[in-house]
């Protein structure tokens, strides 16, 4: 790997796991007290929960997508997010933030170790490259729902 290319494996990384242009992911929902993880604020149409969910998916189908040619996406846009506006239990908490975690870091193992210019041979122009800016766009967007949520329920640092 080069250089130029080991630059932009570095910055893309920075871009994935926040915290230099944005807040990271956990800087959004360490802290947040339990009973707030289902509220939906006002004029809101998700819990944090369910932005939780739904980060946890979109960025498990675009794992998947990126390494699995027989992957099958769910269902746009009714399995992205879930129904239940609050978590079964802290258990189901807990593992969401854990696969969001173990399942960016597998892509950024894919992206350290993959020609990523190349287009993927069963997608219709799509590159890890796209993949990896597609995820932390869409992450981050995410994140700032997390914490102007927060802040509508007060529960933000100041």
């Amino acid at each position: 790997m080069d250089n130029q290319h080991k630059v932009l494996i570095n910055e893309l990384t920075k871009l994935l796991t926040g915290g230099t242009a944005h807040a990271s992911f956990h800087d959004a929902v360490n802290g947040l007290k339990p009973e707030l993880r289902g509220v939906k604020a006002k004029n809101m149409p998700y819990s944090i929960w369910q932005l939780v969910e739904h980060v946890r998916i979109a960025q498990w189908d675009m794992l998947q997508f990126s390494k699995d040619a027989d992957h099958e996406s769910p269902k746009w846009p009714d399995d992205y997010w879930p129904k239940e506006s609050e978590p079964e239990d802290d258990d189901a908490w807990k593992g969401s933030i854990k696969q969001i975690d173990d399942d960016l870091d597998e892509f950024i193992e894919l992206l350290e170790h993959s020609d990523i210019y190349q287009p993927l041979e069963h997608g219709d122009g799509q590159s890890i490259l796209r993949e990896a800016l597609q995820m932390a766009d869409h992450n981050s967007y995410h994140i700032g729902e997390i914490i102007a949520i927060r802040r509508i329920l007060g529960d933000w640092r100041t």
